[in-house]
């Protein structure tokens, strides 16, 4: 079919079909250049824009759960121990402990670093008036995050009370339970938030694709009546989609990269929260939905289109 052949030419160029080199091929052509142009500019603005949104939420996410491993990992576990310990128990303890799959770090305080810490800070020594260092010896134990709870510590507790050695385990125990239920609350709400979001996101992105995909019906119907199969009219826009989506995940993943490092030079020391896996993770969320959305989207929308009648495409 010569004029499929030549409609097809035509059609992957986007330029006019008048024939000639008058005023009509001229003005045709640099109108639909400029169409598209601005056409291709705005969906990736707007598709930024909301995978923008999309990337702060999944940001949000996964800087809560590096904040609660950050409180959860800060809660201390003291071993108090007895007066007589030597420093050889001290050590084999030490060493048992960090040995233990449930072990962050450990910080042995002697009493005598406790008592020059104290009378530093009080401006007074208290064996001047009691005779004898008050203070108790501890191992300052930082457990993991998965281990930092109830259930866990007790059942370590059970394990290290077995050294003779260790006079009491302390541990702050209210103030654990309500981190980790209100980390438990937050992590509920931020999961709740991220898929509404993300369901708003998909709307917002397919009315995009649509509205760009609309302008360009007639096209699609013309070559569907000239012979071209479903598969061939799809290959351009899902391309042209393509391209929108990988621009629009860039964009996205650059205005989140510099809003991290403007927040970063303000409080530097929220960059615990942002580790080099957590941004991985963000950026590569935002680009695959980015591309992954704007094809899909498109797909169906020409689909959509496709199966319109002349008649119908009037009425849309």
């Amino acid at each position: 079919m010569p004029f499929f052949d030549y409609f097809c030419a035509k059609f992957r160029r986007g330029v006019s079909f008048c024939e000639g080199n008058g005023p009509c091929t001229s003005h045709m052509k640099q109108k639909k250049k400029r169409l598209i142009d601005i056409q291709f500019v705005t969906a990736c603005i707007s598709t930024s824009l909301v995978l923008l949104l999309l990337g702060f939420v999944v940001l949000v996410v996964l800087s809560a759960k590096s904040l609660s491993t950050h409180v959860r990992e800060n809660l201390e576990l003291s071993l108090l121990l007895n007066d007589n310990v030597t420093e050889k128990e001290v050590e084999r303890i030490v060493n048992y402990v960090n040995a233990q799959e449930y072990t962050k770090e450990t910080h042995y305080i002697s009493k005598e670093a406790i008592l020059a810490d104290q009378t530093a800070s009080m401006g007074l020594d208290p064996t001047e008036f009691l005779g004898y260092n008050p203070y108790t010896a501890s191992i300052e134990v930082k457990l993991k995050a998965d281990h930092a709870n109830t259930d866990s510590i007790m059942l370590i507790k059970n394990k290290l009370m077995r050294y003779t050695q260790i006079r009491e385990i302390a541990y702050p125990s209210e103030l654990m339970d309500n981190v980790n239920d209100n980390i438990r609350k937050i992590s509920f709400l931020l999961l709740v938030l991220a898929f509404a979001l993300s369901m708003i996101s998909f709307a917002l992105i397919n009315n995009t694709i649509k509205l760009t995909i609309y302008s360009q019906r007639f096209i699609l119907h013309t070559m569907k009546l000239v012979g071209a199969s479903w598969a061939f009219i799809r290959r351009p826009f899902l391309i042209r989609n393509l391209g929108i989506g990988i621009a629009s995940g860039v964009l996205a993943n650059g205005l989140i990269a510099g809003s991290i490092y403007l927040l970063l030079r303000y409080e530097p020391q929220m960059s615990y929260l942002f580790t080099w896996q957590t941004l991985g993770i963000v950026g590569g969320c935002v680009m695959l939905f980015g591309i992954l959305i704007t094809m899909i989207c498109a797909y169906f929308s020409i689909n959509r289109f496709l199966r319109m009648k002349a008649g119908d495409l009037y009425y849309i």
